[in-house]
């Protein structure tokens, strides 16, 4: 996706958003508040414009089902369309034995007591009660359908204007805090993507109290209220970057950087299924104190012009930290905080020693894709010869090229049996032992016990061979690597390290590392915290906001001192061009005692705009 393109997709799905949050606090009080039942379940969809039906309910409320939440709903209404005038006129038409336009009760009452989901005879009558509204005994349907759809779209406008006022109304209950920021409007009260949250919810309180008592507190301070607390545990910071602020000092090459050492290896940021990004991490070995000039970005993999890599868009960054006797010691060195493009870069001398490599991306711009969405027919992955022989459709072939480059560390064209281990972990949890590499060895194009690309392709046929041409397992293994069933790579981003060293040759090998998310995390943390003073939340000063604002990204960090557990309700509704990590505008935070975490890391939409940070942090009280 292109950033010209960038706008009006984030308009889209801002609106898509908006309406979502619209239906579901016209249900509930907040969109942290779960749906806790099949009966509100229903409701807050027939808010949204859906008419579901109990299959519908059931295939989202399960046995095993005890709560959804706001997340949940707005997948659900992605995969479930409004219920259209001309779907409704179809089904009554159906009724219609005569086709005179009108339906009687007793056809009524004949289609709907013995078709699909039965109803009742009194459940019949109440909705004929309803909808007969001349009271002659007749239906005229076709009226019905226009005042259904119409009472449907009038909720839905009424929904929307209550977000509006609602907004409305906290700008004016906060003061000050917020007077400065742009004005809210129904199309844009949710940001970029709402609310989604299972950690512990603020009291249900009916709308109307809610709003009564924050009133009260504009109006008077006689008393202690809820909305007086509330504020005073806000937190708020607005930072506005512009398009050259983004387009910060370039860390320039030093010179003669082509005389230097140089090593370079390969990786992927790859989309787990609970949604966290996770990567290979490298070793670096450096024999004798040196200049260095590091560098990570996405790799592109499209052989072709006309078709470039849609993740080369996708933020990367590369942490250096030291290699303690243990992996607990490990401390951070330094991270790439510079930008050439696509290319994040860190120069400097490092001493000799051993250090880690930690990628990092920030996924703002790697996110799940709901892959049900897709409604094309998959592409084929195999098919027949002449001789009725199976091949590997020249599509799959290009994607085997592209995965046998992504596992190809360290490029030289040929699969290791470790880089190959790599693969095999990531599609199958399984490793490919010394005995086994030997048969591959016997029966695929292998050179110097490395596996070709041409052996790769012979491994893959044999597998579909093996299963008599069902590319089930096939599908399997593409969709681990990160691609959809069109064949496009959406949740995984390939990468490339390169160390360049002026006084010796830098080693870079790749590591399997248990602590892996557990350092990179400590890493992060640290990045954050000194590189930017501590902000107490009003009233809570053992809870303290980091806010990390570097030359493209801007990170927050929530440290919890205190002897509780505290839960942070965080909103970027009023940030405008930009993109969480989060994937949501509101959420929640929950942070254990004496612990530190990361909030949300935020990158502009549209880098040739202007983009605006503006979050703001709330204690929710204890639940």
């Amino acid at each position: 996706m292109s950033s010209q393109d960038s706008p009006r997709v984030c308009d889209d799905e801002e609106s898509f958003y908006t309406h979502c949050r619209a239906a579901y606090l016209a249900v509930f009080r907040s969109s942290l508040t779960n749906i806790a039942s099949k009966h509100q379940l229903c409701r807050v969809l027939q808010q949204a414009g859906r008419n579901p039906s109990n299959a519908t309910l059931n295939k989202y409320w399960t046995p095993k089902t005890s709560k959804l939440n706001f997340d949940d709903f707005c997948e659900i209404l992605k995969q479930e369309r409004k219920t259209g005038e001309d779907e409704l006129m179809r089904a009554f038409r159906k009724m219609d034995v005569n086709g005179d336009g009108f339906i009687t009760h007793s056809e009524l009452e004949k289609a709907l007591t013995t078709r699909g989901e039965k109803m009742t005879t009194e459940e019949v009558s109440a909705v004929f009660s309803m909808a007969d509204i001349n009271r002659d005994g007749k239906l005229d349907y076709a009226e019905f359908c226009r005042m259904l759809m119409s009472t449907v779209e009038q909720c839905q406008v009424a929904a929307l204007e209550r977000l509006e006022a609602d907004a409305k109304l906290k700008r004016q209950n906060f003061g000050s805090q917020l007077d400065s920021f742009p004005k809210i409007s129904a199309s844009s009260a949710s940001g970029s993507a709402p609310a989604a949250t299972t950690h512990p919810q603020p009291p249900e309180t009916p709308r109307a109290e809610s709003d009564t008592a924050l009133k009260k507190d504009s109006r008077s301070s006689s008393r202690p209220s809820s909305a007086r607390s509330r504020r005073s545990s806000l937190s708020s910071n607005t930072i506005t970057m512009t398009p050259s602020s983004t387009k910060a000092t370039k860390t320039p090459e030093p010179a003669g950087l082509q005389e230097w050492h140089h090593s370079c290896v390969k990786g992927c940021f790859f989309l787990e299924d609970d949604g966290s990004v996770g990567s290979l991490q490298y070793e670096l070995h450096l024999p004798q104190m040196t200049s260095v000039y590091l560098s990570v970005q996405p790799l592109s993999l499209s052989h072709r012009p006309d078709k470039p890599s849609p993740w080369m868009m996708v933020d990367t960054a590369l942490f250096v930290t030291s290699a303690g006797e243990s992996k607990d010691d490990s401390s951070l060195v330094c991270f790439t905080e510079s930008r050439d493009n696509e290319k994040y870069v860190w120069k400097g001398d490092l001493n000799a020693g051993t250090y880690f490599l930690l990628p990092f991306t920030s996924g703002c711009r790697l996110k799940k894709r709901n892959r049900k969405n897709i409604s094309h027919k998959p592409i084929e992955l195999v098919n027949r010869t002449d001789t009725g022989e199976l091949d590997l459709t020249s599509e799959f072939r290009e994607v085997l090229s592209d995965i046998f480059d992504v596992i190809d560390l360290d490029g030289n064209g040929l699969l290791s049996l470790e880089e190959y281990n790599f693969f095999e972990l990531r599609t199958s949890g399984e490793k490919c032992d010394k005995d086994a590499w030997a048969v591959c060895k016997e029966n695929f194009d292998m050179r110097k016990n490395q596996l070709t690309r041409q052996g790769f392709m012979e491994l893959n046929l044999m597998e579909a061979t093996e299963k008599d041409g069902d590319p089930a397992d096939l599908w399997v293994t593409l969709e681990a690597m990160g691609y959809n069933r069109k064949l496009e790579l959406v949740e995984a981003c390939p990468f490339q390290i390169d160390v360049h060293c002026e006084g010796t040759q830098p080693s870079v090998q790749p590591l399997n590392m248990d602590l892996g998310p557990k350092l990179l995390n400590q890493a992060l943390q640290k990045s954050i915290t000194a590189r930017t003073g501590a902000k107490a939340l009003k009233g809570h000063d053992n809870v303290l906001i980091y806010t990390y604002k570097g030359d493209h990204r801007i990170s927050s960090l929530i440290a919890n001192k205190s002897s509780q557990k505290v839960t942070v309700h965080v909103s970027n509704e009023q940030s405008r061009n930009c993109s969480s990590s989060r994937g949501m505008s509101v959420f929640a935070v929950e942070v254990p005692a004496r612990t530190k975490m990361v909030c949300q890391h935020v990158l502009p939409i549209n880098e040739r705009q202007d983009w605006t940070y503006s979050c703001m942090e709330t204690i929710l009280p204890c639940s």
